[in-house]
């Protein structure tokens, strides 16, 4: 290295001294904090004596697990999903309150809750669109968006499936599904084809059950 001034040299000089001052702070406190720890160790043996070490005594030492790797919730949540798969094969003729106009009510609330849907008494607070989906991606996001509202504490939601009339045969395939996988819902107390303002036969407004499960207020009766 080529020294350009007597100036870059005093430049040189203070910082290798400045570093041979840090290296020096360095070591002298390392060796003070040998100097405690020795202190404190001949204090602890001052206070309780010489120390022997026991002799092997054949037992076992029980140690504690560490926390499993296993994702464990995961596995809770998904076989949760998975006993709550909503079936395609599901007769949704057999059930009691099913009639013409597609309309559901869950078997021991009275019509007045239907009819109630009907008129718009309930807001609707939030709607999914399941155009353009697969018949597997609009089942999975049914389930979820269900799942969610009612967990969120929503009573009232739209649920848009199309009146299929660019279908095959112009048959409406999702919105047949979208009536079987609500029907199996524990969340859903009732459903209605939606008004035309609403979407008409391309939709349905469906009724959440509260989120507290220890209330049993017929929900008919939340609304005059």
């Amino acid at each position: 290295m080529k020294i350009q001034s007597l100036a870059e040299l005093k430049q040189i000089r203070r910082a290798m001294a400045e570093h041979a001052a840090r290296l020096a702070a360095e070591e002298a406190e390392r060796r003070e904090a040998e100097r405690r720890r020795e202190r404190e160790q001949r204090l602890f043996e001052m206070a309780v004596g010489p120390v022997v070490r026991l002799p092997a005594h054949g037992r076992f030492e029980h140690r504690p697990a560490g926390p499993s790797t296993q994702p464990v919730q995961r596995q809770l949540d998904e076989a949760r999903v998975m006993h709550e798969a909503l079936s395609d094969e599901f007769d949704v003729e057999t059930l009691l309150h099913t009639d013409d106009l597609l309309s559901y009510r869950r078997p021991g609330l009275g019509p007045d809750v239907v009819r109630k849907l009907r008129e718009g008494r309930w807001s609707i607070q939030r709607h999914i669109d399941l155009h353009g989906l697969r018949i597997d991606e609009a089942r999975e996001a049914l389930g979820q968006f269900i799942r969610e509202c009612h967990r969120h504490g929503l009573r009232c939601v739209r649920v848009v499936h199309g009146k299929g009339l660019g279908s095959p045969g112009r048959t409406p395939v999702l919105k047949t599904r979208v009536l079987r996988w609500l029907v199996q819902k524990r969340e859903v107390l009732a459903f209605v084809q939606a008004r035309p303002a609403e979407g008409g036969a391309g939709a349905l407004v469906v009724l959440l059950q509260p989120a507290d499960r220890e209330r049993r207020i017929d929900p008919a009766q939340r609304q005059n």
